[in-house]
This record gives structure tokens, sequence and C-alpha cells, in this order.
């Protein structure tokens, strides 16, 4: 019977355990959307999990939704992960970066010259972003043009292979959330009338698209998914059939041979039964390591993992406050209490300080 602590195969990326290391966004990037130096000591804490999925990162710089989140678009963002990478590695560890566009999740403020979000739809979300201003409503986007979207879809690709560049072991591509990607997914958001609105076919274009881009540049054995069908973060809404809304999209994505599908059950940080889902039907859908996310705590990880549920188990805010969590989860230690007041922006207070068992150095 497999447990939650052995090693596990997922494409090509062979992981040391089944405990991943959620993307968390943590906005403390440095001038220029770079990772901060204190980026590396922080990953590298937390690289005794089978897989690390780095923060959300920006593919481009009107993809960017909050205040100092790291990009991957440039030679000086990559050289800056680069480090993070070596560090990860030094310590025999694993880490895909999330590759983000938040779409209309964003502020005039944070975008170039000032211009609008762009996202499947020209309506504004009904919630606020993070500035240099504290927590403001959203801007109104732009609905991007047909002829827009394969520049879009290339971002990825060169995103994708920037990270590679930068010596990560893959990338996760961010299809969750309420942002750019599953704003094109549902139709609560998306009332495109063009080759990219309307039926389930279409909504699901860009998805596709993307993935195809992606897998083609990195391999679909260094390409990861993440879905939340369900949520409503981000004023997305539920779809009026998320079930076969997803089930065809996941089926058209088994071609490009992905390493996981990462998948939030229920409402992102919050309650798992906002909506029905059948996620079995979905799995069954994809031939890839099968990772299951939102509020697992031990018990449920090890049941998981030793019923067959879930192949990976991700585990969000656990390790924002517990460098060694997966010591910690073998042992059946007693977990820090992560400080929320640090989680968004600041400095090593509540990011790299927290303790290890037996009050060894956190950065040993």
């Amino acid at each position: 019977m497999p447990t939650l602590f052995d090693p596990f195969q997922a494409g090509a990326l062979q992981l040391a355990n089944r405990i991943v290391m959620a993307p968390l966004t943590r906005n403390r990037a440095a001038p220029g959307r770079v990772p901060a130096a204190l980026a590396e000591t922080y990953y590298a804490q937390r690289a005794g999990a089978g897989l690390l999925i780095t923060e959300a990162s920006q593919i481009r710089p009107d993809g960017q939704g909050y205040l100092d989140t790291p990009g991957i678009y440039n030679a000086e963002q990559v050289a800056a992960w680069r480090r993070v990478t070596d560090a990860v590695h030094a310590r025999g560890g694993k880490i895909v970066i999330q590759l983000w566009h938040v779409g209309r999740i964003s502020h005039v403020s944070l975008l170039p010259e000032g211009q609008a979000p762009v996202s499947s739809t020209d309506r504004p979300a009904t919630t606020k972003t993070f500035t240099n201003r504290g927590f403001e409503t959203v801007s109104a986007p732009r609905a991007l043009r047909t002829d827009e979207i394969p520049a879009l879809v290339q971002s990825y690709r060169e995103a994708a292979r920037r990270a590679i560049e930068a010596g990560f072991d893959g990338v996760e591509v961010h299809g969750a959330n309420g942002y750019l990607i599953e704003q094109f997914l549902k139709d609560s958001c998306n009332d495109r009338t063009d080759a990219y609105g309307g039926s389930i076919e279409n909504r699901t274009r860009l998805l596709r698209e993307v993935v195809q881009a992606v897998s083609a540049e990195i391999g679909g054995g260094r390409t990861g998914l993440r879905l939340s069908p369900v949520t409503p973060s981000n004023d997305i809404g539920q779809d009026s059939d998320p079930q076969a809304l997803y089930n065809a999209a996941v089926e058209q994505l088994r071609p490009f041979g992905l390493a996981y599908l990462h998948v939030v059950e229920g409402q992102t940080g919050g309650a798992r039964d906002v909506a029905p889902f059948d996620y079995e039907q979905l799995r069954s859908r994809f031939d890839g390591a099968w990772m299951v996310n939102n509020g697992y705590d031990r018990q449920m990880a090890l049941d998981t993992v030793a019923q067959g549920r879930g192949d990976l188990v991700a585990f969000g805010r656990p390790f924002i406050g517990n460098p060694d969590l997966v010591r910690r989860l073998r042992e059946n230690a007693p977990l820090n209490v992560p400080d929320t007041k640090t989680f968004y922006g600041g400095g090593a207070q509540g990011y790299t300080d927290y303790p290890t068992l037996n009050a060894e150095p956190v950065d040993a």
C-alpha cells in the first residue's frame, strides 16, 4: 500500500515523497519583479518536500495583479530564479514555477503605462487587489482581441523556456482561482462571440493552446496544470455546467502527456463542499499524476494516498510556518502556527524565521 512518504514519479519528475508545497503568493519580490535574495533561503528551507511549486509568477508585464510579485519574462528574473533553483537542488529538492497571468484581477497602477488589464471580457470583477496604496478595487478590463491571443500563447511558451534556463525542473500552468485562463474557461465570465467563447470547445481553446505550446517547448513530462473547477475566487462565479466543462478540458489535454494535474477541491482556501463536483469522474479522464489540494491535514493526506484517491498531496499554509513540514508529518510532531499578519509583504519575519524541530537553525 503506498504511503505519503514514498518516492513517486510524476512524468519526468522523480520525487522523494508525495508531499507538495503548494504555490503561495508572498509579495516579497525586489524592484523589477525579481525574486529577492531571501527567496533562496525560503525555498531551500522547504526542499524536503517531494516537489516545491513556487509562488505564481507573471509571464509578462501585463500579467501582474498584485504588488511585488515576481516575473519570469526577462534575463534579470531568470538569473535571480537560477539562484533559487540552485539552492533547492543543493538540498536535493525539486522545484517547478507556476506560470501566471491574472487577467482582469489587476489595477492600472501595476501595469505598464497604466494600461487596462486584459481578459476574456470587458466586465470588471467585484473584488480588490493589493497595490502600493493598499487594497484597491480592481480596474475595468478590456477584452483581448482575437488577433492578440497568439502572442499571449507565445508568452507562455517563452516563459516555460526561461523557466528551464533558470534551472527549474518544470512548470505549472495556473488555470485556476479566477485568473486569466479561468476567465476564458467559465461561462460565468466569458461572454465572447469569437472562436474563444460560447461553446465548451471554444472556451477551452485558450487552455488547450497554452498547454500545447508549453509542453511542446519543455516536454509534457515537465508540465503540470492547476485547475479549480468550482472555486468562486476572484468573482469568477460558477460555470453553468462545471462537470461537462472540466471533463472536456481534461480529455482534450490527454495527448500532451502532462506530468500532473493539480486540482483544488472546492473553494480555494475555503469550503470543500462549496458546490457539487465529481472529482473521481474528472480523474478518470487524466493519465498523469493526480495532485489533491485544499485543507488537507496529516490524516486526510495519509488516507488519501493509502486509499489511492490521490498520488500527491499539496499543502499550503502549513508550509509557511513549518519549513520542515515533511519531517513533522512523518513524526506526527506539532506544527508551528503561521502568522497571518506576515503572509504578504515584508522581510524575513514570518518568511524565513520559523523554527524547525529541535530548535535547529532555520538556515542550516
